[in-house]
């Protein structure tokens, strides 16, 4: 079972739409017995990094996701769930949560892309990655898929931490982590196919982890 970390701050409904059209057994629960049993750990999120740490630091449940992640629990992080895995985000300029080193930055809309005409802020709508580490996340995934983005902010990780970039402007880090533990600025649950099977793989890893 994978367990949709719930906080008041995320996109839960919809990943947990994604995994049941998956055949995917999950929940949407914040309870440590639970999230403990599963085999992993879905951490989404939506709006602004200040309210997503509020959300989390005021019932004590940043505490039990880095319990889970000391534990070398599965997880992946989405969106502001994969924001707020860094040290910093300048939005709400919010101490995040320090799970891997970085920071999180507004896109400057002086930026061009390649027509040199300045980019919208936010980034919305779909875009490529380019992958700098093998990643069991995109076993069987289209190299020039397209992923669905809607943010402002973008994660800046230390550069051992960057597992994919995507150009809007300038390159930006759009995947980040570990093997076990990793973070997409994108939504996979409204990425089409491609997303569906990059939640296929995250299952398919925690369940080989598990049960290894």
């Amino acid at each position: 079972m994978l367990a949709i970390f719930e906080y008041n701050a995320g996109n839960q409904t919809s990943v947990k739409r994604a995994l049941d059209h998956l055949g995917i057994p999950n929940e949407i629960t914040n309870d440590p017995e639970k999230l403990d049993k599963a085999d992993g750990i879905i951490f989404p999120g939506v709006g602004a990094a200040g309210q997503a740490m509020d959300e989390l630091t005021s019932g004590g449940l940043d505490e039990i996701l880095k319990s889970l992640i000391w534990q070398e629990k599965p997880m992946l992080g989405i969106c502001v769930g994969c924001q707020i895995l860094l040290d910093y985000s300048e939005e709400n300029d919010t101490k995040a949560l320090g799970i891997i080193h970085g920071e999180c930055r507004l896109f400057n809309p002086s930026w061009e892309d390649y027509q040199g005409i300045p980019i919208r802020v936010p980034h919305m709508g779909w875009n490529t990655l380019d992958l700098h580490q093998e990643c069991e996340l995109f076993a069987g995934i289209d190299p020039d898929a397209n992923f669905y983005f809607v943010h402002s902010y973008f994660p800046a990780p230390h550069q051992e931490s960057v597992i994919a970039t995507t150009r809007y402007g300038r390159d930006f880090c759009s995947v980040h982590g570990r093997k076990g533990l990793w973070a997409v600025q994108f939504h996979p649950e409204k990425s089409g196919r491609p997303g569906l099977q990059l939640l296929k793989n995250f299952h398919n890893y925690c369940l080989e982890e598990n049960h290894a």
